[in-house]
């Protein structure tokens, strides 16, 4: 099978090219595990589709074959006998082949590519015959992913398109490494980022939430090339597709790196303190329950500000991990948790230290299905390191559980969803039935709960139309039942105010 002439890829074609590729996985492997094989490869023919077109424009400007294999004619090396080309040669040990290519190009970048390949099992024939990498090596050369062809935001796309099929296939695993991208656009322009900021996720995964805050300037018209994005991912095939999507953007001087975030944080300054930033974006695990309760007690970065949360739940872990990486200044986060972290009794002690902080600008509850394959509700919680003076001491709450679409078993924010909550966030101020600003020590008088319905009622419509998870229905229990036990305390007060007198 010969590369098809050079023309522009539809976006339609683009789909149907990588998919095209994961049937040919079908039966072999687990669809959860496609993408630790799809992506490198779309990966290792992108860069020797781009490297030939770099060459090829060397060439009409020196007219020499030497000199237009000079380093500085390309953004990336590709060593002998590590192209494509020399792959489509391959008859016997192709995963052999593949994966010494992979590591070959690995170890020629190192700055900028190491690990970025991943660490399937290339060389396992049983997994992976020859015969089925032949047929993945001949489909995708079918077409050509040079630049001109498929510009980066394109590929990039098409990427995101990869990732969104790879999690319907995949079902109860795809929330580790997808994030519904209307929520993540929201969040995105509730932090406005700004060129030339710094930009991080704890918890990565691959690298949606950093894309999203360049795809917002690129949206803007603003310079997007001089963000500084930085994430951590735990695991390694997740990392590595991470960052085979940024560079996929277009985005070449991203950081990412592998390892535990709770454990042991990659990004600390020149003293060894954690890096602080001025954007984080994160969606960190829920409630995980195998982490290292023991050295978070005695944290060395001072973690722990608030307290130690429990065993079961290290959600307050990766909270306090976020609030301590803001830049004390411009630091401003926003960060996907179920909404157990607004009313837990076990974590009372940890959110009453949260709320003191006044880092906490807003809470904003969305509807369910936002979560990838869990009917969960979503809360978004706001921090912000320096609040504007009008609103300091003082919470906005948003109501938003009724602003969400449900097509084809798929949840997601349309742009009139966004806006909307977009517009109450900017104001803040009140809105009935949506929207309500609360004051620190209206919160206190409230047990410190900041479940929604304690200060925002509940829109009809949302009633009639959202089915509950136990979580939030004991949280409106919670809440409802504090309301009651304030009004008490207030009648109580007055009785006593009068037999005094």
């Amino acid at each position: 099978m010969t590369t098809t002439s050079p023309k522009r890829i539809t976006q339609r074609e683009l789909e149907s090219y990588l998919w095209g590729a994961a049937v040919l996985l079908r039966g072999l492997i687990d669809a959860g595990d496609y993408k630790q094989y799809i992506f490198p490869m779309v990966f290792l023919k992108r860069l020797s589709d781009v490297y030939d077109e770099e060459h090829s424009a060397a060439l009409e400007v020196y007219g020499d074959e030497e000199l237009a294999d000079l380093r500085e004619n390309h953004r990336f090396a590709i060593p002998d006998g590590a192209h494509w080309t020399d792959l489509r040669k391959v008859t016997s040990n192709v995963g052999t082949a593949l994966k010494a290519a992979m590591r070959a190009i690995e170890s020629a970048n190192s700055d900028t590519l190491p690990g970025v390949f991943g660490d399937g099992e290339w060389t396992n024939k049983d997994l992976l015959p020859d015969a089925t990498l032949s047929d993945l090596i001949e489909h995708f050369s079918t077409k050509k992913l040079s630049v001109a062809n498929l510009p980066e935001d394109e590929l990039g796309q098409g990427y995101e398109y990869l990732i969104k099929k790879f999690a319907d296939d995949s079902g109860h695993t795809a929330q580790e490494f997808y994030t519904n991208r209307t929520l993540v656009h929201l969040m995105t322009m509730m932090l406005q980022p700004e060129p030339g900021e710094s930009v991080y996720d704890p918890t990565c995964g691959t690298g949606g939430m950093l894309i999203s805050t360049v795809a917002e300037l690129r949206r803007q018209g603003k310079e997007w090339r001089n963000l500084r994005l930085y994430g951590q991912e735990l695991n390694y095939g997740t990392s590595a597709i991470a960052k085979m999507n940024l560079f996929l953007h277009g985005i070449v001087d991203g950081r990412i790196t592998h390892g535990d975030t709770l454990a042991k944080p990659a990004f600390l300054d020149a003293h060894g303190r954690l890096q602080t930033f001025d954007v984080v974006l994160a969606n960190p695990p829920y409630s995980i329950k195998t982490w290292n309760r023991a050295a978070f007690t005695k944290d060395s970065h001072g973690r722990n500000m608030w307290g130690v949360p429990p065993q079961g739940r290290a959600d307050y872990a990766f909270f306090q991990h976020i609030a301590k990486s803001l830049d004390p200044k411009t630091g401003r986060a926003a960060i996907l948790f179920p909404h157990g972290v607004l009313f837990r009794h076990e974590e009372a002690a940890l959110r009453e230290a949260l709320v003191k902080s006044d880092l906490l600008e807003a809470v904003l509850g969305l509807g369910a299905g936002l979560f990838y394959n869990s009917p969960m509700e979503a809360v978004v919680i706001i921090l912000r390191a320096t609040k504007p003076a009008e609103r300091r001491g003082k919470v906005l709450f948003i109501n938003a559980v009724a602003e969400v679409a449900r097509e084809q078993s798929q949840s997601f924010l349309r742009e009139t969803h966004q806006t909307k909550i977009l517009d109450a966030y900017r104001s803040f101020t009140d809105t009935t039935g949506f929207a309500a600003v609360a004051t620190l020590d209206q919160i206190a008088k409230k047990g410190h709960s900041l479940a929604i319905p304690l200060y925002v009622a509940v829109a009809p419509s949302a009633k009639e139309t959202t089915v509950e998870s136990i979580d939030v229905a004991l949280g409106n229990w919670r809440a409802s039942a504090a309301a009651a036990d304030a009004a008490i305390d207030d009648v109580l007060a007055l009785v006593r105010q009068k037999d005094a007198q």
